[in-house]
């Protein structure tokens, strides 16, 4: 008999925690969502810190939740494999905290939450995962160039409720994290 198996541990955690998130959200109408589990520029306090990673969590409704999990538990278990649940786990973690102030530095007025900067974070991550030393793949380039155009048109563009700026520091992030797990894999 075939068993379940938690195979990236970062991953499904990250998916149910979200999970719980949006649920405790449901349950108080609304509230957890706002004080938890959204970011904001707010004065310093105990809350504010836990709203700075814990953003990523938070999702606005039941289609929110799965666009940006469909996406997660697509790209993330390959990642967490290639580069250990240790690194990813500080990936995810550096790209919330840095949305999370970039949020409340140059959009004071607005509320992010949701996973789609972690997501992209993911996808940008994977288009670098065959890279070798002194190239860059071109699935890299293809990404980039589909995924920034896509963003900078949605910016110019589109007007909803989709936070497209932290998207691109998502993307940004990953590209950043690929890049240095290379150098630091690369023989000297």
């Amino acid at each position: 008999m075939k068993r379940l198996h938690y195979n990236a541990p970062v991953i499904l955690t990250f998916f149910l925690l979200c999970l719980g998130a949006l649920l405790l959200g449901a349950l108080s109408r609304g509230w957890t969502t706002l004080h938890l589990f959204s970011v904001y520029r707010a004065p310093l306090s105990p809350l504010f810190l836990v709203r700075l990673l814990g953003h990523v969590l938070g999702h606005a409704d039941w289609d929110h939740f799965l666009g940006n999990m469909l996406l997660l538990l697509v790209a993330g278990p390959p990642m967490e494999e290639k580069y250990g649940s240790r690194a990813l786990l500080l990936g995810i973690g550096l790209t919330a905290l840095i949305s999370g102030v970039l949020q409340c530095l140059f959009f004071p007025g607005t509320v992010l939450l949701g996973a789609s900067g972690i997501v992209f974070m993911l996808i940008m991550l994977s288009s670098l995962a065959g890279m070798r030393s002194g190239s860059i793949p071109l699935t890299l380039v293809l990404t980039a160039a589909l995924y920034l155009g896509q963003e900078v048109y949605a910016i110019l563009f589109v007007s909803d409720q989709v936070a497209n700026f932290m998207h691109l520091v998502g993307g940004a992030c990953g590209t950043a994290f690929g890049f240095a797990a290379a150098r630091r894999s690369a023989p000297p």
